[in-house]
């Protein structure tokens, strides 16, 4: 594996602006490209979807590029990258490690690298205030890749925001031709956005992309798997092959919806995506074990008392006896029931109770760390699991990794 150094003489490289137009051909995973005054800021979700809602947790999750890589063929030996991060600060409690980008070298991994410098954002989670810092561009650096044509991707940090500023190699660099791999494209909640885990190429949905042999498009949104409209909308009109959605746990914690607008606004989220995709398999996830959230309904709340002691947890505080209200149970049936019904009508809909892929055995093993996030060891198991089921024979996504 080779580790990222920093060189002690100058020399020459090829440097490649990372501008809209020259990143469009070498980003993938990517829903929208935004100028800026250094270079590009990759958004996984479009300008139009963006602008529909003011809400601050969204728009941070969406410019978080989970899933988002640079993609490229060359020679080059060495790869360096000039990116301008956002940090993130929470008063009062542990500091967050620095963001995480993955090389990749013909598909296995050939180093990390976390870039110093950045913007910082410092939240009060008391308040609810935030103060934004601006900082240095940083610079990351691969070297000892092995000569010859080879595929380089570098996978961005899944858990913090990323503007691009150049790309600089001692070789030229071209994008990678069409493998014919088909597209998954995959919305869900911070579980599938990435939270805790180790890096971006091993957050569940990517592992199962790369077992599946298929090509992610990540829209895991932080706190912001909603049925929002603009969401569904976006998947409606993105290129893709195989579909999935994961349903459930934003709806309990932000408490956001009683039971009667759910059924309906489900039904609404799937019709919009089968306006753009009427064939596609389409695979409805149900909700992984989160032992708080079972029986006990949102709001989530932070669990200060916890964070007094420099850990980061949550607790429920809603009133399970109120039976208008959303846990994990109740929408389980719930996604069953709809999938089932309309199932009749579209044979490619599918549907998989998330506990398949986390339930309780596994939560006796490796417990969710703050009561609601997997470790990185579960993401693995996650997203074995997922490929093990949707991509191997009889799944929902079976003999589909290259288009035909």
């Amino acid at each position: 594996m080779h580790t990222p150094d920093t060189p002690d003489t100058p020399y020459d490289l090829i440097t490649t602006p990372l501008t809209a137009s020259r990143a469009a051909d070498l980003l993938r995973g990517a829903l929208d490209l935004e100028p800026t005054e250094r270079g590009v800021l990759p958004h996984r979700l479009p300008a139009r979807a963006r602008a529909q809602c003011a809400d601050g947790q969204l728009h941070m999750a969406e410019s978080q590029p989970s899933g988002v890589r640079l993609v490229f063929r060359s020679r080059a030996t060495v790869v360096e990258l000039d990116t301008l991060p956002t940090k993130r600060v929470y008063v009062g409690a542990p500091p967050r490690p620095d963001g995480v980008y993955e090389l990749l070298v013909d598909g296995r991994p050939a180093g990390r690298a976390s870039a110093s410098g950045g913007n910082t954002v410092t939240i009060d989670l008391a308040n609810g205030s935030a103060e934004h810092r601006p900082g240095p561009v940083g610079a990351l650096r691969f070297a000892g890749l092995p000569d010859g044509d080879k595929d380089v991707e570098i996978w961005l940090p899944h858990n913090e925001t990323t503007e691009l500023v150049a790309l600089r190699t001692d070789a030229p660099v071209e994008p990678v031709p069409d493998r014919g791999r088909k597209v998954w494209l995959h919305h869900g909640s911070s579980i599938s956005h990435g939270s805790d885990a180790a890096g971006p190429t091993t957050t569940w949905p990517a592992l199962a992309a790369s077992l599946g042999g298929v090509e992610l498009i990540n829209l895991g949104l932080g706190g912001s798997a909603l049925l929002d409209p603009f969401t569904a909308r976006a998947m409606r009109d993105t290129r893709a092959d195989l579909i999935s959605v994961k349903i459930g746990i934003n709806m309990v914690n932000a408490d956001l919806m009683r039971l009667r607008a759910f059924g309906p606004a489900v039904h609404g989220f799937l019709d919009t995506i089968r306006d753009g995709h009427p064939t596609a398999p389409l695979l409805v996830v149900a909700p992984i074990l989160c032992p708080i959230h079972e029986d006990t309904p949102g709001p989530c709340a932070f669990d200060f008392g916890a964070m007094s002691d420099g850990k980061l947890s949550f607790v429920a505080t809603g009133d399970p006896e109120d039976r208008t209200r959303l846990t994990l149970n109740v929408i389980r049936q719930e996604l069953a029931r709809i999938t089932t019904e309309r199932a009749a009508d579209d044979p490619n809909l599918y549907y998989l109770d998330g506990r398949e892929l986390y339930g309780e055995a596994d939560f006796a093993e490796l417990p969710l760390p703050d009561q609601l996030h997997p470790d990185a060891a579960a993401h693995r198991r996650i997203g074995e699991r997922f490929a093990e089921r949707a991509f191997h024979p009889g799944g929902a996504f079976a003999d589909t990794a290259v288009r035909s």
